[in-house]
């Protein structure tokens, strides 16, 4: 999972690039996740901040704050989700990993807060599931 990856936005006024390890790439089912990316779930991973880098659109970043002191990053001129990132965590942001433009190798690894999962949708992939964040 080591290695050099880059992203972007849908409309590719954002582009970033990635030098690291990503942490546990999970599905997220918290009502939150659903509504911020439209779907049934966010596919996120941690990433270390030292090694992820912006390339282009900085001016086009906006964020909201979803919860206290944790912010979703957007691309304001598509609206793409990209990140989000918590103050008690600074070292890390959590990827949209949708956004990676690299392919990669590896795959999810759980399924988390599934006590709120959409009830339209059904987990069949047999990956561990976790009623809230384990």
């Amino acid at each position: 999972m080591t290695g050099t990856y880059s992203g972007s936005c849908l409309c590719g006024g954002v582009r970033y690039e990635y030098r690291g390890d990503f942490g546990q790439f999970i599905y997220c089912h918290c009502v939150k996740c659903r509504k911020a990316q439209g779907t049934a779930f966010g596919t996120n991973a941690p990433v270390d901040v030292a090694g992820f880098k912006l390339l282009q659109g900085e001016a086009l970043l906006k964020a909201y704050e979803s919860s206290p002191g944790k912010q979703r990053v957007f691309c304001a001129n598509c609206g793409s989700p990209l990140y989000s990132r918590a103050a008690d965590k600074p070292g890390l942001l959590r990827l949209r990993m949708g956004t990676l433009d690299t392919p990669i190798d590896f795959k999810p690894q759980a399924h988390n807060f599934v006590a709120s999962k959409a009830e339209w949708y059904d987990i069949l992939d047999g990956l561990p599931q976790h009623a809230e964040r384990p």
